[in-house]
This record gives C-alpha cells, structure tokens and sequence, in this order.
C-alpha cells in the first residue's frame, strides 16, 4: 500500500454553483470521493483552506508550503498532491517547487470544470495526480492536468477555458499518464532549495508587476516603490524592453534597496539584453536582473520567495540570481530516478 497525501485548497475543483457563479464550497474529502483512487494508493485529505485561487495571498502560500512539508516529515508518505484553483496554480506550484528538496513528488492538479458537472475533468486529474504522486522520485513540484505531466517552473496557465489549460511555452512535458501508467519523457533538472521560511515569517514582502506597453511612463513603477514594495517585476516588449525614463526609475528603485526584475509579456521565449534606448541592456545594467524564460506570475514568485527566505540583503541578492539561473549547476538529489519509466 502506498500513502499521499492530499492537500485541499479550494478552486474550481471544490465548486459549485452559487446561483450568480461558481465558487469554491466543497471540502476534499468530498472532491475525493468525486472520482476512483488508484489501486493499493491509501489518500489522507488535509483541508487546508477553501478559496477561489484568484483571492490566494503570501499568507494562504506560507500556509500551504509548511503543510506541504509537515505531510512529508512522515517517512510512510510516498508523496503529495495538492488540489488547487487554475488561476494561480502555477505560482503556488513555483513557490513550493523552490523550496522543495524531498526526493519525493509534490503534484498539484485542479479543474476546469466544477465539482459537479457530468462531463467534469476533476475525478480524471485527481486520479491522474495521484498515480504521479506515487510513480515519481526527483522530479520536484509538478502539474500535472489533462493527462500530461509539467514541471512546476516555466509551465503556465495557457487557456482560460479549455480542458488542455496548462502548459510549458519554452519546454515539453516531463510524462504523460496513459492508460492507468505514467509515461516519462525526460530529465528535469533539480535545483538546491531555498531555505525554508519561519511558520511565523511576517508576510511584509510586497512585490509588484508592472507591465511596459506603448505610451507607457515611470508612474506605476515609482507607485509601486512609493506603496512599499521590495520587490517589482517588469514585464517588458519583445525580448524584456521598456524606455530610458522606466530605465531611469529602475535605477532609482535598485538604489534604494527594491530588487528589480525583467520578464517579458511575449508567451515564449527568454528575456535577452539585445536593445538599448530602454531596453533589456540599459535596464541590466540600471541592476535588474533578467528572468529568462519565467514569465510574470513565476518572476514574481521568484523574488517574493527570495525575499521571504533570506533576510540579508546581499545574501538575498546571491540567491535571486541563482533562483533565476536557467541553466542549474548540479544540486542534491538530481538525478531523476523513475520509479515507472525510464532511468532509475
């Protein structure tokens, strides 16, 4: 018998009809039995909380990483699925993805249909979720939905309705679940965790997006400074770019402690210091750092996780940049072993 745990957090998952729209109601034992669990798994459902995922806060992601990690202080949990809303799934998966070095899978998975509709997709992901949950050694946080299976970084939600609602725009899936199996496809690189923040971490981390567009001026950026932010993600034209006054204000914003990141609204491709007159060059070299493929949602995720981990401001600095690093160095635990496909 293999053990997960199920953390329950709301989404359309766990909705159902208000009689203006749907909301999220239902608690996980009840999405649970919505749908068949595999053979020989064992599920305990932790409700955490039960919210529409557009109303997530750092508070209900502090909540939901510590639970996270207290499911797997159990050495008897094979691993853990976390049932949540589509709209900030791919930042919450992030999040518990950077702070995650357990060989053992943490997979998040959700709906795109409510609870109760009869042509519904949340019995077959949670099934889905469950056999990656016990099929997979190093592989990270993952999302797993409509049958295939994404690493948590650089995979996004790319339609607001359609049942295929997620995707990695600059990289494959890592498997597929078929026919009861899953299916592995590649190697995903493992990066060294963060360190885990204090249960009691004061959530005073404000980080902002603000995004450049034709017209645009330095007013929300310098608003978003004004209001207390520590952290600001830019998201630039094309290849990360913006205009010499945005260049003027990052400059100002680094100066006075704010860490500044580049990511791009184009849905693929790497943010790339190729311009100036504002762009990703001039803004480079004003001291923000450039995300590579992480668009916005994640870009933020980055620097808030940083922010909440490490309280040195230099030391802050060390570890954004390596958050941010596209091409990891060896870290524990990299060597992705499979314990139903290919590689061990």
């Amino acid at each position: 018998m293999r053990h997960v745990v199920v953390i329950s957090t709301g989404g359309t998952i766990a909705s159902r009809w208000q009689g203006d729209g749907y909301a999220a109601e239902a608690a996980g034992q009840e999405v649970l039995e919505a749908g068949a669990v595999p053979e020989d798994v064992e599920v305990r459902v932790v409700d955490l909380f039960t919210v529409n995922s557009s109303r997530l806060t750092t508070d209900h992601q502090l909540r939901l990483l510590h639970a996270v990690h207290d499911a797997l202080a159990d050495p008897e949990v094979d691993g853990v699925v976390v049932t949540h809303g589509t709209d900030t799934l791919e930042e919450s998966a992030f999040f518990v993805d950077l702070f995650h070095g357990d060989r053992r899978p943490v997979v998040f998975t959700g709906a795109q249909q409510p609870l109760d509709a009869a042509d519904g997709d949340a019995a077959g992901n949670l099934y889905d979720a469950l056999l990656t949950a016990v099929s997979g050694r190093d592989i990270g946080a993952v999302i797993v939905f409509a049958g295939q299976v994404f690493a948590a970084r650089g995979t996004v939600k790319r339609h607001t309705v359609d049942a295929r609602a997620f995707g990695a725009p600059d990289g494959q899936p890592l498997g597929r679940v078929e026919f009861g199996r899953v299916s592995w496809a590649r190697r995903q690189p493992r990066r060294a965790p963060l360190p885990l923040p204090e249960r009691d971490t004061a959530v005073a981390a404000r980080v902002d997006i603000v995004m450049h567009h034709s017209d645009a001026d330095a007013v929300l950026f310098d608003a978003a400074v004004a209001a207390g932010a520590r952290g600001i993600v830019l998201v630039g034209t094309g290849a990360g770019n913006a205009n010499p006054e945005i260049a003027d204000a990052v400059r100002r914003a680094v100066a006075s402690g704010v860490k500044v990141a580049v990511s791009t609204r184009v849905a693929a491709g790497a943010v790339a210091p190729l311009y100036t007159g504002g762009g990703a060059v001039d803004l480079a070299a004003a001291g923000a750092l450039l995300t590579g493929t992480l668009k916005p949602g994640q870009a933020r995720i980055a620097v808030l996780a940083t922010l909440l981990a490490v309280r040195d401001a230099e030391e802050a600095d060390v570890e954004l940049r390596r958050v941010l690093d596209t091409a990891p160095g060896p870290a524990p635990a990299s060597e992705l072993y499979l314990v139903d496909g290919v590689g061990h």
